[in-house]
């Protein structure tokens, strides 16, 4: 077993001409970074744009000229765009790609809190970073669920159901027992439960693992919104006023500037999603179950003839998947709020494209929920400060971006080989 390849595949060179995809990458950051430095630079006020190091007006500050800042900024993102089109080595590519884009996005917010209303113009980085990491917290659980099932060949569209399950699991039992833990636990059965339906449905009578999905969002919406509507909603007390977990702060870290506050002072959620990110992707590089793992994903055949026990395997994961997931949904109702109905909102869908956006890896997962995250809680701040960008549209930021994950405009990204083909033992 120690031998065997899965994840170097031999694929036939496409050639795609001059224009590539790492070309049109770079032509895409160019045009943005000369809008940010025509359109933001101009648009921008003279005044200083500050980025305070606290959560609040009062204390140390970043401090740049909002034109100037707008300018260079954008300058960074158009020298690493045309830097991408002349062919940058391969190697460098994300790095650049990455610089670039943060400076657009530096650009474009040295032109919103330099015009922003007196008494507004500050944007406190404790509480962007904190807010991202909270917006952030289900999409880690979703994707990394999403991991576990589609490493092991099975495509994990009910992450929507699993987290809302969770959500809804967790509100319930914790308000009957009254206990915190009790609460986590129901969360993380919950999402088995979902998950459960998933596996013997597409493992054992190889229904369509989409379809089966969509299914199974569908059932958790109906059961979730029954229940609510005859437990929670006439009587609240009773049903839907679980305990809230409260927020942790590690010593000498939570006082680090403006990192320690947002990572090292949340609540279990925070810490148990870092944590599983770290725990999941040894597992799956550095163990033999997640070798066998990801030969499952990419060979069963293979797998199978080496003596893995690929049903058994694939079962384990996607329960295993269902209950991360569960947990993802508590860290809504065991730490913000009570339970609605479809609180989750897509954010399962979200998470689906975070999976895509990390290429199935758990830190590339972890980056493009903290991505979309961002973008969520940029939404919040620029609508606090009243500004001209409607915040609705920053809000259409992530679902655009499932777009793009689905049709395969994210750069060159492969699936696990035999991800949702089920696999009939011979």
């Amino acid at each position: 077993m120690s031998t065997m390849a899965v994840d170097d595949v031999a694929v036939a060179p496409v050639d795609e001409g001059f224009w590539t995809r790492t070309r049109k990458a770079g032509l895409v950051l160019t045009a943005l970074g000369l809008l940010a430095v025509l359109l933001f630079s101009a648009l921008a006020a003279s005044e200083p744009a500050r980025f305070t190091l606290s959560d609040d007006a009062t204390g140390a500050a970043l401090k740049i000229n909002g034109t100037v800042g707008a300018a260079l900024f954008g300058a960074v993102a158009l020298a690493a765009g045309v830097a991408i089109l002349a062919g940058l080595p391969t190697r460098w590519f994300t790095l650049v790609l990455g610089i670039g884009l943060v400076g657009f996005v530096a650009s474009f917010l040295c032109w919103q809190v330099s015009t922003a209303p007196a008494g507004q113009n500050f944007m406190p980085l404790v509480n962007i970073l904190r807010g991202t990491f909270i917006l952030a917290l289900p999409l880690i659980f979703g994707a990394l669920a999403g991991v576990l099932c589609e490493r092991s060949g099975v495509v994990n569209v009910a992450i929507e159901g699993q987290l809302l399950m969770g959500a809804f699991s967790g509100a319930l039992f914790g308000s009957l027992s009254g206990n915190l833990w009790v609460g986590l636990v129901a969360a993380a059965i919950g999402g088995t439960f979902i998950s459960l339906l998933l596996a013997v449905f597409a493992i054992r009578y190889l229904v369509d693992q989409v379809v089966m999905g969509i299914v199974l969002n569908l059932l958790a919406v109906g059961i979730t919104g029954f229940l609510y509507e005859r437990l929670m909603q006439p009587e609240p007390g009773k049903y839907n006023s679980a305990p809230r977990f409260s927020n942790w702060e590690i010593p000498l870290l939570s006082e680090i500037p403006v990192l320690g506050p947002a990572l090292f002072a949340g609540n279990i959620f925070l810490y148990l999603g870092l944590l599983l990110v770290l725990v999941i992707h040894i597992g799956l590089f550095r163990t033999r179950w997640g070798l066998r793992t990801r030969a499952v994903g990419e060979h069963p055949t293979a797998a199978d003839t080496l003596g893995v026990r690929v049903l058994w395997l694939r079962y384990r994961n996607v329960l295993l998947a269902g209950a991360v997931a569960g947990i993802g949904g508590a860290s809504y109702t065991l730490a913000l709020f009570s339970f609605s109905k479809n609180m989750i909102g897509g954010k399962g869908f979200i998470a689906l494209a975070a999976l895509i956006f990390g290429r199935w890896s758990p830190t590339g997962a972890l980056l493009a929920a903290l991505f979309f995250g961002f973008a969520d809680q940029l939404a919040t701040y620029l609508s606090a400060i009243n500004s001209a960008i409607p915040s609705q549209f920053l809000a259409m930021l992530p679902y655009l971006a499932t777009i793009l994950a689905v049709a395969g405009l994210v750069g060159k990204v492969r699936a696990p080989a035999a991800d949702g083909k089920p696999y009939i033992k011979g």
